[in-house]
């Protein structure tokens, strides 16, 4: 193996109804750009529809949607539908998959958007990658300025009310975001691709 290496190439694909998903996204590609090694895009799952075969260029992805009646949004389950052809081909086979959702309650059946997520990744034959930050105690917890201060370990959690403006999300929620996307970077740097370029093994 060449000891000159590309950089990892890993896309955060969101949809946003309000401003609000959009926000968080961009956040977390913030994190992801502090890793060395990794080059991140920010894509919207409806540019994709057409053309979901450049999900294949990518070493891992990122999925974001606010959370709707329980689950993703309509463009981002018509994005999740659109996938059928490189499916049936598992051209995403072997790639690292991650999610996050925003909604404007503290619940609002956040848990049952990311499933569908790693779901649909699992059907990929991807491989996913939690969210490994532990929830702050005390007075940074009362006050929502800690790290998963929703305590979701699954991928990321944010609240945000549908009518503030898209950038008031809490401190704690953008650390969130940050760390989340930094960790998904790392573990994207901690992996090695095998000579077939489908499968992924620990590096050593």
């Amino acid at each position: 193996m060449s000891i000159f290496q590309s950089k990892k190439q890993m896309a955060v694909v969101y949809h946003s109804g309000h401003g609000h998903t959009e926000f968080f996204a961009q956040r977390v590609v913030e994190g992801a750009r502090n890793v060395a090694g990794v080059e991140v895009t920010l894509l919207k799952a409806d540019d994709l529809v057409t053309s979901p075969i450049e999900l294949s260029t990518f070493d891992g992805l990122i999925w974001g949607s606010p959370t709707y009646f329980g689950g993703v949004s309509g463009p981002f389950k018509s994005f999740m539908d659109s996938t059928s052809p490189i499916f049936r081909e598992q051209e995403l086979r072997g790639k690292l998959a991650a999610g996050f959702t925003v909604s404007s309650l503290p619940s609002g059946d956040k848990q049952s958007t990311l499933l569908s997520m790693v779901v649909f990744s699992m059907q990929h034959g991807m491989l996913w990658v939690g969210n490994p930050l532990i929830p702050k105690s005390g007075i940074d917890a009362v006050a929502n300025q800690g790290a998963d201060r929703l305590g979701s370990w699954t991928g990321a959690m944010a609240q945000i009310d549908h009518r503030a403006p898209a950038d008031s999300f809490t401190q704690g929620d953008i650390e969130t975001a940050t760390s989340f996307g930094e960790h998904f970077a790392r573990t994207l740097n901690d992996i090695t691709s095998t000579s077939d370029g489908h499968s992924l093994k620990a590096a050593a």
